[in-house]
């Protein structure tokens, strides 16, 4: 009980009545357009392998109760946990990279920040802060002077707290308990082929406000409608405050097109669906080859204004067809992990983001699919100025609690933030909701309403998930998927010449009952970079060449085949992964090493990807 005292006492710093937490408020968009300051950096952090700062001694999670009965005591009575003296590690970055100790660790580390803010948050015209978080991963609470702000579950998407009441002039702390143990009803579950990395994994800023502000908005560019040809398009607009006021003025700017048009909010806080006429001459289309974004920008109230850069582009399909402005298109992708190169550690800055990009693009592809979660903003930013197509994804995969109500509530609110975050991203073409997931009635229920919940956030884009095929007999292959009917591209994954004999490859045959495009999301092979022998000896470069060349050949044939995205574009740490020597917690699945060399089957791709 006295070490427990004695952690809040750190955590806390001063002594204050204990408050509710701050309500949770849905994510701010383009966050990065604010004012803020960055707290990135420099944190102290305490590892707390037996949770004591959270429970006692009989697991009960009542600190604050605890606390709040608790008397105030000297520094020097700290002896046990004291931040100030304790490590730091840098903030935004994983633990299991920055402290060999931490390695395989998961379980809970608490983190604390202090800052300095002037002026006091009661002067300066009713300006409100809130607190945003990239991404935590994965049970996270925080604490602002001692006072509870929020909670939140989910290690890849953003969050945010309105803490101005919690503020105070001079210097402020934030106290983080971050938890990345897993559990059944997560999402993901228990077991997953990536390495789980645990901490403040993406920026941390402190955000300034008005107390009206725009939460969010949607500028996208309408499919053409019959009649108008191709020399009319229209861009939709609608925009929400963060509460519900009418009144207020939202005015849309795009200067290059010489749109201006204002709208006014109702009793909802929200503008209705505005309608834009402009002439296609003026119009550039986003795409690969043209990445072209306009500056925009979002006033309210004549006060304050909001800048985004945005693409307009057009994504459909037509029977076994991917359209991009109304034209086929080819999907040449790569799977990619939002991991560093070198060393492995959670990606963090749009210098990783480019770097694996660069890859891709060297690699001749035009899409990427983000696996198995959100990914970095910055990834997806990055991927947009780069003119690469992209496919994201929540995770929910391999076996998902189905039948419990908080996993599905869990997923629904990690789909939210992901299409809250970036459905402005013109380069975003497939929200994907699952990757491999056994059949059943109670899976086929909890994903169909995923779908169905993301049209309702997002009309514009397609949606797919990665399936499996079930049956194989005689070399025929046959995908048999109930949640065909709600997605807009069947995509699966197949590992023939890896889980199967690569001599299998030319005898086989795919068959698809769904008139609809296709989409291989993974197959693939692993080889260490450097290894060499014969095309049969696994591991090898050689062996992973063959595989490449026999699966291509064997894909090729695929009625429908609109793209593909090979597993993976980077050798990846995985715990799964343990073969000394040759896996050493890797998955050597990637066509380029953690240190960017290229093995031999990544020219092979390079080459069939140069012909399509």
């Amino acid at each position: 009980m006295r070490q427990i005292r004695k952690l809040f006492f750190a955590v806390a710093g001063v002594l204050l009545p204990a408050i509710a937490a701050a309500e949770t408020l849905p994510v701010i968009q383009n966050v990065n357009a604010y004012e803020s300051l960055s707290l990135n950096g420099e944190w102290n952090y305490i590892v707390d392998v037996q949770e004591e700062g959270y429970y006692d001694y009989r697991m009960n999670p009542t600190p604050w109760g605890f606390f709040r009965n608790a008397k105030p005591q000297k520094p020097e009575d700290l002896i046990e946990y004291d931040f100030d003296k304790s490590t730091t590690m840098q903030i935004p970055g994983d633990w299991n990279t920055q402290d060999e100790r931490l390695f395989f660790y998961e379980g809970t580390v608490w983190f604390k920040k202090s800052w300095n803010l002037p002026p006091a948050p009661s002067q300066g015209g009713g300006v409100r802060y809130l607190m945003y978080f990239g991404a935590v991963n994965y049970d996270c609470r925080v604490w602002v002077n001692g006072q509870e702000a929020g909670h939140h579950v989910g290690g890849f998407t953003p969050f945010n707290f309105d803490v101005t009441d919690m503020l105070k002039e001079g210097e402020n702390t934030v106290i983080v308990k971050v938890d990345n143990k897993r559990h059944a009803e997560d999402v993901p579950t228990q077991i997953f082929d990536w390495w789980n990395y645990g901490g403040i994994t993406r920026d941390v800023k402190l955000v300034k406000v008005t107390p009206v502000y725009l939460e969010n908005y949607n500028v996208q560019l309408e499919k053409v409608k019959g009649g108008k040809g191709e020399k009319l398009r229209e861009i939709s607009f609608t925009a929400k405050l963060n509460k519900k006021e009418a009144g207020h003025a939202i005015t849309l700017s795009i200067p290059e097109l010489k749109i201006k048009q204002t709208v006014t909010t109702d009793a909802d806080g929200n503008c209705p669906l505005s309608i834009i006429p402009c002439p296609s001459k003026k119009l550039s289309l986003w795409s690969p080859e043209n990445p072209k974004l306009y500056q925009v920008k979002i006033t309210l109230d004549d006060a304050t204004t909001i800048a985004d850069e945005i693409g307009f582009r057009t994504i459909e399909t037509r029977d076994k067809q991917i359209l991009l402005n109304g034209q086929p298109i080819f999907l040449k992708g790569i799977s990619i992990h939002d991991e560093k190169a070198n060393g492995g550690g959670r990606a963090n800055s749009t210098e990783d983001a480019h770097q694996l990009l660069t890859w891709a693009k060297e690699l001749e592809c035009n899409f990427v699919r983000l696996a198995h979660y959100p990914h970095n903003e910055y990834m997806v930013r990055e991927a947009e100025r780069m003119g690469i197509l992209v496919w994201s994804e929540i995770p929910v995969y391999w076996t998902i609690a189905w039948t419990n109500p908080a996993t599905f509530a869990n997923a629904k609110q990690q789909l939210t933030d992901m299409i809250g975050r970036d459905h402005n991203r013109a380069n975003i073409i497939i929200w994907s909701i699952a990757n491999e997931t056994p059949h059943s009635a109670q899976r086929d229920d909890f994903l169909g309403r995923l779908a169905q919940y993301a049209r309702t956030q997002d009309s514009t884009r397609l949606i797919s998930m990665a399936m499996e095929v079930t049956g194989a007999a005689n070399y025929v292959n046959r995908l048999n998927d109930n949640m065909n009917k709600y997605v807009d591209v069947v995509s699966f994954n197949q590992y023939v010449g890896w889980y199967r004999d690569v001599n299998d490859a030319p005898k086989m045959t795919w068959e698809i009952p769904y008139n609809k495009p296709v989409i291989i999301s993974e197959f693939g092979g692993g080889a260490k970079y450097g290894y060499h022998g014969p095309k049969n000896q696994r591991w090898t470069e050689e062996f992973q060449e063959n595989l490449y060349r026999e699966n291509l050949a064997m894909i090729d044939k695929i009625d429908g085949l609109s793209g593909t995205t090979p597993w993976i574009l980077k050798d990846f740490r995985s715990p799964r992964r343990v073969l000394p020597g040759i896996q050493d917690f890797y998955n050597m699945k990637g066509l380029v090493s953690d240190k960017g060399e290229k093995k031999k089957a990544f020219f092979v791709l390079k080459e069939w990807y140069e012909g399509k």
